[in-house]
């Protein structure tokens, strides 16, 4: 029986990368163009990331779609044909499994392997990867494509093992699908995930009932078809979009407004955004004023507006109300993008359960009770969110030098180097770690933004034989402390929001201070200065 040693004198391979998502696709790529032995370790059967998972009905890019694919590919770029302009789950996981097709990536990742974690070690200078129920792997280098949103958080309430019929969170939606029609179905969380299931499932169910924990601001996706015609002219584009894209601060097509929320009256402001609100995508909150991430009174306004849009679309005033939040602003948080969300409001199959007013009691055999009422269902679905950005990391036993664990460092808030390195964690590199661009910006433009720079700083090491990198304090501090300095800089930084770290289901941060989790500089800053670092010849890092 293998009890997960390894030989001390062998290196199994230079790089691993963990996770076989976004991320870990586009740096598999790369360091296989470079001829670098290479091995991916992923825990499911195939390639896909969040896209293998998050299976749930409505589940769909926010970003357009053409902006969302690999740039580094010409052959991709040439033969693949995006069908909507906010592709859908299943269409997004067959694109990853073409790119790992196309590019030959499958031979060098092993599936149905599970990383519970790894320990570096000084005296050989590399990293023993520790997988489930297998043999431990020795690497020169660690490179950690965890992604975002992979670690799911349940409520925290009584009886959530003991309800009798089929309940799960929408990440982990059965892969075979669920039939719904006629069931009674509760869905609780009202964010991203759970608008667009609810839009999509409250059409064929018997009965909906949504229980909402804090209202969110939603605003319409308006997604369309892409005709032959029309993915040919995107096509001879591509050049242009991704150009676009780089000087974007947001790395989508939406450019903000500089003209300044002062200088328009407000009628003038009004008839810009009824044309921001009937354009498709994020261009209603990343082509607006820019005032309305750091001005109060700018922002105030904005969401009266699209309050008053809530109340155009749900018929019942009551309800409206309850559907508006009062608690923050317009784009402080995470937009998410809807289809026909506020029109379920208007169905006679479909309830909402306000717990504000109402708390959630707990779950029983037969459903979910609150304070006021017992609700009966036959299937309950949690839209509950992520422990997003930092949770991946610490759900594994990462130890650096003298075996500090990562988790413990990072108990206050995380500590990185331009989101991509740790100090006393030689040669790990993370792809989509906190404090990268990854979570503030379109992802697979930040991505490969990273991947590149991590790229670069491989090939140094190589042509100058060096073997072991590292941020030194002075840098990792000052980055942290310029991560905080943009967080004080807008109005983002009073949202109870997974942007600041807030997460209702995790004991401990569900009221405490603000955890700088994102770089909020923009992605052409945020290349800017990954390009002078690289320029520098790495002078904030220690190599050996």
């Amino acid at each position: 029986m293998d009890d997960g040693r390894v030989d001390d004198a062998v290196t199994d391979t230079e790089v691993v990368v963990v996770g076989t998502g976004v991320s870990g696709l586009a740096a598999l790529h790369h360091l296989k163009a470079r001829g670098v032995d290479v091995v991916a370790l992923e825990r499911n059967p195939d390639v896909g990331g969040t896209w293998y998972h998050n299976r749930y009905p409505g589940c769909r890019f926010d970003s357009e779609s053409y902006t969302y694919g690999y740039s580094f590919s010409q052959e991709v770029l040439r033969e693949w044909h995006w069908k909507e302009r906010y592709s859908p789950q299943p269409e997004n996981l067959r694109y990853l499994r073409f790119v790992t097709e196309k590019l030959a990536l499958r031979d060098v990742i092993r599936f149905n392997t599970t990383v519970t974690g790894a320990h570096w070690e000084e005296s050989t200078r590399t990293w023993v990867v520790h997988i489930e129920g297998g043999r431990s792997i020795r690497s020169r280098f660690l490179m950690t494509c965890l992604g975002m949103l992979s670690t799911p958080t349940m409520p925290r309430v009584d009886g959530i093992d003991t309800f009798e019929g089929p309940s799960f969170h929408t990440f982990d939606w059965p892969k075979d699908g669920i039939d719904l029609r006629g069931k009674r179905v509760g869905v609780v969380g009202t964010g991203a995930t759970g608008v667009q299931a609810i839009a999509a499932i409250a059409p064929e169910v018997a009965s909906l009932t949504v229980f909402q924990r804090r209202p969110n601001w939603h605003t319409p996706l308006g997604n369309s078809e892409i005709t032959v015609e029309e993915m040919a002219e995107i096509r001879s584009r591509y050049d242009e979009i991704f150009a676009l894209c780089a000087v974007s601060p947001g790395g989508y097509v939406h450019q903000p407004d500089r003209r300044g929320f002062h200088s328009l009256t407000a009628e003038q402001r009004r008839r810009f955004w009824e044309e921001l609100y009937a354009q498709p995508g994020f261009a209603v909150w990343l082509a607006n004023f820019r005032e309305i991430f750091v001005d109060r009174e700018a922002n105030a306004e904005f969401s009266a507006f699209v309050a008053e849009k809530v109340r155009e679309r749900v018929h019942d005033p009551e309800l409206a109300e309850k559907l508006i939040p009062k608690d923050h602003g317009f784009g402080v948080q995470r937009v998410p993008l809807e289809t026909n969300y506020y029109e379920v409001y208007n169905r006679d199959n479909v309830r909402l359960v306000d717990l504000q007013q109402t708390p959630m009691v707990g779950v029983t055999l037969t459903g979910i009770k609150t304070t006021e009422e017992d609700f009966e269902l036959d299937v309950i679905v949690y839209a509950t969110g992520f422990d997003a950005i930092t949770g991946p990391y610490e759900q594994l036993d990462i130890r650096g030098v003298g075996g500090r664990l990562l988790k413990d460092k990072w108990v206050d808030g995380p500590e990185t180097y331009l989101g991509l390195l740790v100090r006393h964690f030689p040669n790990l590199l993370m792809v989509a770690g906190p404090q990268s661009s990854s979570s503030s910006v379109n992802f697979p433009r930040s991505i490969e933004a990273q991947v590149d720079w991590c790229m670069g700083l491989l090939d140094h090491l190589r042509r100058n034989g060096l073997t072991r990198l590292e941020p030194t304090a002075e840098a990792e501090r000052e980055w942290v402390a310029y991560v905080a300095h943009l967080y004080e800089k807008l109005l983002m930084r009073e949202a109870r929001s997974w942007f600041t770290g807030y997460n209702s289901n995790i004991p401990g941060r569900e009221h405490g201070q603000v955890r700088h989790v994102m770089f909020n500089g923009g992605q052409p800053k945020y290349r800017e200065i990954l390009d002078a670092v690289a320029s520098s010849d790495y002078r904030e890092l220690v190599l050996s």
